[in-house]
């Protein structure tokens, strides 16, 4: 391929460029807009405060921090050293170890959580019922199980809720899932996504634990094993990121920008694929003794290449494309979207704004923004429960048909893979005593 058969559209460029499509608009609140039933009104500040905020959690808060109807209330971590330490750099009134020290509190409006995937869920779920707005990192969720109990909380309760799948808060990316829903390539053919490696296992030595840091809580709904710094920091050599039963690895981690990228363009916000399979056996994830970096695990937990369906016959194949997006093969043409970044073969598709007449998607030109907002307005985010629980879904049935390997069907309206009694023990985790995820009753 010639460089000028194919032309990329960046995101400054998508901003600045005169032949890009214009950004989005300002999202307004009208001013006589007041609060009710004791939600946030558009004029009044949002109690804001932080529930395991680290490596990530650090950038949401500083996020939320910068808007001027924001007030810090606090952050509550298992690492109480920590939780003083980001209490004291976002301004809070508070640092506690225990998160429900938080959601006990008046003040609160919403929470911010970026703690562990295993943890995740619950606090969500505790969050809704405490009747706070919530802002979840991604992954959503650990198991497809939990993302339905989030969104029947969120739901029950009224909460507005968003997960931190902010690519779609990209004005490029936006425009690219636009001109797949707009056939602007032609009738979607197939899609190739990139080969996530799932999570294996890790058996690291005991180290001394920290002082402040409340490990058995940290460990939470999983069995507890001997602190390690290679466990407990998201990314390191490899950090519980790579390890099950703490993560879906990068199957989670990347796949959920990634795969969220293919549901939004392909228009499967509500739904999923009905058939999933594998071009190889079965993945046996190794157990990999003390510290190493992440390609001792991702080699071999990168097969097999996995496949699939959704029920208007668009196939998926995860294997060269980019981790951020997806490439997209039509009837008349291809298209790639990246992170920020959309290109096309013929070059000139990326250069057609999309006419007022065609599909326009949600417009959101900042991730947290968004969500306070929704949070004034009670509408739903761009990343609401509901897409990021679908999402989710398909990260992890990526993960169980590799386990497994063999074809599986499944039922995206049921959430289950019908007479598949194996398969269906996948879409849940034990959880320890004193841990359980509460039950559709419960919620």
């Amino acid at each position: 391929m010639s460089p000028s058969s194919k032309r990329s559209i960046s995101r400054r460029g998508f901003i600045q460029g005169a032949s890009a499509v214009a950004a989005a608009s300002p999202y307004l609140i009208p001013a006589g807009v007041l609060a009710q039933d004791g939600q946030p009104g558009a004029n009044d500040k949002i109690g804001v405060a932080g529930i395991g905020i680290g490596r990530q959690g650090s950038g949401d808060m500083n996020g939320a921090k910068n808007n001027s109807d924001v007030r810090i209330v606090g952050v509550a971590d298992v690492n109480l050293p920590r939780a003083q330490s980001m209490n004291e750099r976002f301004g809070g009134q508070v640092a506690v170890q225990n998160y429900h020290e938080i959601l006990e509190r008046d003040d609160v409006d919403a929470i911010i959580t970026a703690t562990p995937d295993h943890w995740r869920a619950i606090v969500s779920v505790h969050a809704a019922q405490a009747g706070k707005d919530i802002y979840a990192e991604k992954p959503m969720t650990l198991t497809i199980l939990e993302g339905r109990r989030m969104a029947q909380a969120v739901r029950k309760y009224d909460r507005v809720f968003q997960t931190g799948a902010q690519q779609r808060s990209h004005p490029v990316n936006r425009y690219g899932c636009e001109l797949v829903r707009n056939n602007r390539i032609g009738e979607i053919k197939s899609v190739e996504g990139a080969n996530y490696p799932s999570p294996w296992y890790g058996n690291l030595p005991a180290q001394p634990i920290p002082d402040g840091l409340d490990w058995d809580m940290w460990c939470g709904p999983t069995e507890p094993v001997p602190y390690n710094i290679d466990l407990y920091t998201p990314r390191a050599n490899p950090g519980w990121i790579s390890f099950s039963p703490y993560s879906g690895g990068e199957v989670t981690g990347w796949g959920a920008h990634g795969l969220d990228q293919i549901q939004w363009a392909l228009g499967m916000d509500e739904t999923g694929p009905v058939e999933i399979w594998t071009e190889g056996p079965a993945l046996k994830p190794p157990t990999i003794e003390g510290s190493h970096p992440r390609s001792a695990g991702e080699g071999p937990c990168s097969e097999p290449v996995v496949c699939y369906k959704y029920a208007n016959g668009i196939e998926v194949r995860l294997d060269k494309g980019n981790q951020g997006g997806a490439i997209f093969y039509g009837t008349e043409a291809k298209l790639e979207i990246f992170r920020s970044r959309v290109t096309s073969n013929p070059a000139e598709i990326v250069e057609v704004p999309i006419r007022d007449d065609e599909i326009h998607l949600y417009e959101s030109g900042n991730q947290m923004r968004n969500w306070l907002d929704c949070i004034k307005s009670r509408e739903r985010c761009i990343s609401d429960v509901e897409t990021g629980h679908r999402s989710s879904t398909v990260c992890h049935l990526v993960n169980i048909v590799r386990l497994l390997g063999r074809p599986l069907k499944w039922d995206p309206e049921k959430e289950i893979f019908p007479g598949d009694d194996e398969a269906n023990s996948y879409i849940d985790r034990d959880r320890r005593a004193g841990y359980e995820l509460p039950t559709e009753a419960e919620v």
